[in-house]
C-alpha cells in the first residue's frame, strides 16, 4: 500500500507529522533497523508499545511485526500493577514509550523503557541509504522476500491485545494475520472505502477497535490514517477532522456526547460516516448528533476476541450490497460475511429460535487464538470453533443483533435473572439524570437468602433512596428487580476504564467493599 500511495499522504497527527506512503516506508524501514540493531534480542517475541494513538506509534506497530516481533499495545489509563500483570505474562523485556507518556501517566513499569526521542540520533547516513534504497528501487516482490514476509503464515500471531480488566485480571487476547485481516477486509467489502476517505484514530490501539479498524485498516486499504492522542480532548480532535477532511470516524458513545457539547458543526462537516461500539448507542445521542452535524451514528458490535468487529449498521450511504439492507435502529446490523451467529440459553444450553433472547455465541475466521498462556480460560469461551460472548441478546429472523445486556450485568436473584442495565435505564428515568455523566450504577453483592442482592453506588441524587424506589414501583419494575433503600451508597466516583466503559470489575470490588459484610441485612 506505500508503494501504491508513494506520494500520496497517508499518515498524519496533530503534532503536525505528516507522511506520504513513501516516507512512510522509508521511516518504518529505518526504525527497524535500529530496533534489530540496539534493541531487540534474538530471543525476545512481544515486545510493549507504550504510546498513545500517533505517527510514533503506527510506525512502532508497523516495525516490530517487520523485525518479526508481536507488538503489544500496553494500556497507559490502568495501575501499574494492572500494566505489570500484562508485561508478566507476556515476558516482555522492552517497552517502546516516549517521556511525555511518562510524564503525563504515573507509572512504575518493570520492564527496560526505550524512548522514542532517542533513536534519531542514532541513526546513520547508511540507515537512511539501505531504507532509500529499498523504498524506492527495490521492487516490492524483492522487498517482501528480503523482510520475510512470505514465510508468514495466516495463524501467525500479529499482536496481543489485553482485556481490559473489567472482569477479572486482564487476559491476553492472541490475534492472528488471519484474524485482523479478515476483519479489515470485511470493512472494506462492506464500505467501499477509496482513496478519497480518511480515518480518524482517536481510540487507542491497545483497544481491538483502534488497532484493527483505525491502524490497521488505514495502512492495507486506500485510506489516509490521521491521529490524535486522547479521544477526550474535543477541540483538537476536532480540528484534526476540519484540518483533513475526515470522513470516516470511529468512536464510542461517551465520547460522541463530548464532542457535541465541544465541537463546531464546521469540525465535522466532511464526515460521511460515524460508527460506535463499546456501549449502547442512545437514540437521542444519535438525533443530537444528526441534527448538529449533519450524519447519524451507526452503532456495532464486537468484542476483543473476535478481533473485534462482529456486526454494525451500514450508513445509508454506503450500503451497496442487498444483504445490507437497512437494519432497524436499536440493532447492530447483520454479522458481517463469514460469521455465524447462534443463540444459546444459559440456563439450559439449547439452542435457541429467532426473537428468543439468549447467550450470543459467533463462529468466523475473526475468532481469537485464544487466551496468552492460559488454555483453561480459552476452553471456557471456545467449544468447536464457536466463541461465547458473555453477551445476552436475540437475532431478528432478517439476522439483526439486539444485544440486551452481559452476563457479567445480570444478578441471579430468588433464581430469576435481574438485568442491572435495565435497572439503570428506569433509575434513570425516575431521577431525570443527565445521560452524559455518569452519577450511579447498579451492580450485585452476595445476600445468604437470595444468592444476590442489588446495590446501587452513586455520585449524587436528586431525591431520597426510598423515593427512588416507589418511583422504580411505580415505573412498572418487578418488586424482586427494586433494590432496597438501605442499597444506595454514596461514592466519591464510578469506576470508569480509560475507554470510558463502565468498569465492572472497580464497581464490584468497590460494591463489596461498602456492602459486602452486610450483604444479606438488607435483602428485601
Amino acid at each position: 500500500m506505500c508503494r501504491r500511495t508513494m506520494r500520496r499522504p497517508k499518515i498524519a497527527d496533530t503534532t503536525g507529522v505528516e507522511m506520504t506512503g513513501a516516507s512512510l516506508l522509508l521511516r518504518t524501514l529505518i526504525f527497524r533497523r535500529l530496533l534489530l540493531r540496539d534493541v531487540l534480542g534474538a530471543d525476545e517475541k512481544f515486545v510493549g508499545v507504550l504510546v498513545p494513538p500517533s505517527a510514533g506509534a503506527v510506525l512502532a506497530n508497523i516495525a516490530l511485526p517487520l523485525c518479526g516481533r508481536v507488538p503489544v499495545n500496553l494500556n497507559y489509563t490502568v495501575s501499574s500493577d494492572v500494566m505489570n500483570s500484562c508485561i508478566r505474562q507476556a515476558n516482555i523485556k522492552h517497552v517502546l514509550t516516549s517521556r511525555k507518556v511518562l510524564e503525563r501517566f504515573n507509572l512504575d513499569i518493570h520492564a527496560e523503557l526505550v524512548y522514542l526521542e532517542d533513536f534519531k540520533d542514532k541513526v546513520t547516513t547508511a540507515d537512511k541509504l539501505a531504507a532509500a534504497l529499498m523504498t524506492y528501487a527495490w521492487p516490492a516482490a524483492l522487498l517482501e522476500r528480503w523482510l520475510g514476509l512470505h514465510k508468514i503464515k495466516d495463524e501467525d500471531l500479529l499482536t496481543v491485545i489485553f482485556t481490559s480488566g473489567s472482569t477479572g485480571e486482564p487476559k491476553g487476547v492472541m490475534l492472528s494475520q488471519r484474524n485482523v485481516a479478515s476483519n479489515v477486509e470485511c470493512v472494506d467489502y462492506l464500505l467501499q472505502l477509496n482513496e478519497k476517505d480518511c480515518v480518524a484514530g482517536i481510540l487507542p490501539f491497545f483497544h481491538s477497535t483502534g488497532f484493527t479498524t483505525t491502524l490497521w485498516t488505514a495502512l492495507s486499504l486506500d485510506p489516509k490514517g490521521v491521529y490524535h492522542t486522547s479521544p477526550l480532548e474535543a477541540r483538537q480532535v476536532g480540528e484534526m477532522c476540519r484540518k483533513h477532511n475526515v470522513t470516516i470516524f470511529v468512536s464510542a458513545p461517551t465520547f460522541l456526547r463530548n464532542y457535541l457539547r465541544r465541537c463546531p458543526a464546521e469540525d465535522f462537516a466532511s464526515l460521511e460516516m460515524v460508527l460506535t461500539g463499546a456501549e449502547k448507542l442512545p437514540t437521542e445521542l444519535s438525533e443530537a448528533f444528526e441534527k448538529k452535524f449533519g450524519v447519524r451514528p451507526c452503532e456495532g458490535y464486537g468484542t476483543t476476541e473476535l478481533s473485534p468487529i462482529v456486526a454494525f449498521r451500514i450508513p445509508p450511504g454506503r450500503a451497496t450490497k442487498p444483504e445490507q439492507l437497512e437494519p432497524p435502529e436499536g440493532t447492530v446490523g447483520r454479522p458481517i460475511p463469514n460469521v455465524q451467529v447462534k443463540v444459546i440459553d444459559p440456563e439450559t444450553g439449547a439452542q435457541l429460535g429467532p426473537d428468543e433472547e439468549g447467550l450470543l455465541w459467533f463462529k468466523g475466521p475473526n475468532v481469537m487464538q485464544g487466551y496468552l498462556n492460559r488454555p483453561d480460560l480459552t476452553a471456557k469461551v471456545i467449544k468447536d470453533g464457536w466463541y461465547n460472548s458473555g453477551d445476552i441478546g436475540k437475532v431478528s429472523p432478517d439476522g439483526c443483533i439486539q444485544i440486551t445486556g452481559r452476563q457479567s450485568r445480570f444478578s441471579k436473584i430468588g433464581g430469576e435473572m435481574v438485568p442491572h442495565i435495565k435497572v439503570e435505564e428506569v433509575l434513570q428515568a425516575v431521577t431525570s439524570a443527565d445521560p452524559d455523566e455518569l452519577k450511579f450504577a447498579v451492580t450485585g453483592v452476595p445476600d445468604s437468602s437470595r444468592g444476590e442482592r442489588l446495590v446501587v453506588l452513586y455520585t449524587e441524587l436528586p431525591m431520597a433512596p426510598d423515593e427512588i424506589c416507589r418511583g422504580l414501583a411505580a415505573a412498572g419494575l418487578p418488586n424482586i428487580w427494586i433494590p432496597s433503600p438501605d442499597s444506595f451508597c454514596q461514592v466519591e466516583a464510578i469506576p470508569q476504564l480509560g475507554t470510558g466503559k463502565l468498569d465492572l470489575r472497580g464497581l464490584k470490588d468497590l460494591a463489596l467493599e461498602r456492602f459486602g459484610g452486610e450483604a444479606a441485612a438488607g435483602a428485601r
